[in-house]
Order: structure tokens, then sequence, then C-alpha cells
């Protein structure tokens, strides 16, 4: 949680593969918050001229490096699944640049008066104390592994394998919630008006914690 709090206050929203958040995150905006997505921020940094390009060339050679001047994801995703401390190493290029970002638009929707409230969708906030301390309140989108298997394969048409290899490189559920301020449960069979209703109450409940 942050140090410091000031405005706009942050909502860290996060959740496996699978679990629905970017549905979630889809409501929270149809309720008129800010979300700042960190994937793709990453994204940006890691395009063509993007940021992080040299450093990554640097760090893991121009093989990592596409025709195209960008990130070779699939090249990179190999690279980390393979060597978790490649994953490292590349965080810590990319992820001090991502928060900078953060920070900036923070900085600008407090200027605007757009905001006190922001949303962070941050995947990767369980497996990061950096991100957990960019926050001050934890939301996770919950549901079994089981269900989260069940929709990955319907949705990516993935192998088995490649599901579980991806699940298992992820915080565990238990991680995720141990950290949860608030749990939206989108559990099978949850339906969509159950889980808006959630958001709903949470962000209202979230908001008048904050003294918004």
């Amino acid at each position: 949680m942050r140090a410091h709090p000031q405005l706009p206050w942050r909502i860290g929203l996060t959740g496996g593969i699978g679990s629905g958040k970017s549905t979630v995150v889809a409501m929270l905006q149809a309720l008129g918050a800010p979300v700042l997505d960190a994937d793709a921020l990453a994204r940006a940094c890691t395009a063509p001229g993007g940021a992080a390009i040299e450093p990554i060339r640097a760090t893991f050679g121009p093989a990592f490096i596409g025709p195209d001047g960008a990130l070779d994801r699939d090249q990179m995703r190999a690279l980390v699944f393979a060597q978790p401390a490649a994953r490292q190493r590349l965080e810590a290029i990319v992820h001090p640049l991502v928060r900078a970002a953060i920070e900036q638009a923070c900085a600008q929707i407090r200027q605007q008066g757009r905001s006190d409230c922001v949303v962070l969708d941050l995947p990767l906030l369980a497996e990061s104390p950096h991100w957990r301390e960019q926050v001050d309140a934890v939301w996770v989108v919950d549901c079994t592994p089981e269900t989260q298997t069940a929709r990955v394969l319907q949705r990516n048409g993935w192998p088995l394998a490649q599901v579980q290899a991806v699940l298992a490189a992820q915080a565990s559920r238990a991680e995720r919630l141990a950290l949860a301020d608030v749990v939206l449960d989108n559990d099978a069979p949850t339906t969509l008006a159950q889980l808006q209703a959630q958001v709903q109450r949470a962000y209202a409940e979230q908001r008048h914690q904050f003294g918004l």
C-alpha cells in the first residue's frame, strides 16, 4: 500500500488468467472509473521505438528484437517460462518504465480533475511487491483454477498443457486472496448480472471508505 496516499486514490485490480478481470475492467469504466492498464503500458514500452527496446537488446541480445523493432514476444515468452531469472531481468527493465507512466497518468488525471479514484489493472500485482506499493486497496477477481482452465480452453483454444503452464507461472489463488481488500466472486455459475452487482456495490463502498 502507498505510504503517503494522495489523490487520486488507487484501486489495484488483479486476477489470474480466465478469472474475468477484463470484464470487471469494462464494468468499472462504465461506472466512470479511469483505468490504467499495466499490460498496455508495458506493450507501449516494448513497441518499436519504445523505451525498453534498447535495454532489452543490451540485456538479452538482438535475437529478442523482431524485424519491426519491437520485442519478439514469442521468443521472450519461451525464455521466461524456461528461465525464471530471465523474467526478473525483463521486469527490472519494464516495470520502472510502467510505474513512471502510471505516475504521469495519475498526475494528469489529478490536474485535469477527471476523477478522484483510478483503477490500476495489474495482472502481476500478487507476484510483485513493487505493484502492491502503488495502490491503496487490492481487488481480486476470484474463481477456482478449474474454472480458469475451462474458460481459457474455450476462449483461447490452447492445449491443456499450455494453460496449466501459465497457471503455474502465475500467483496462486491463495496468494491473491491473502492480499485482497475486496474479493469479487466470478466462479461458475456466477452470471454477468451478479458480477456487475458485486462491482457496483464494492466500488460505492470503496469510494465511501476513501471519503469520496
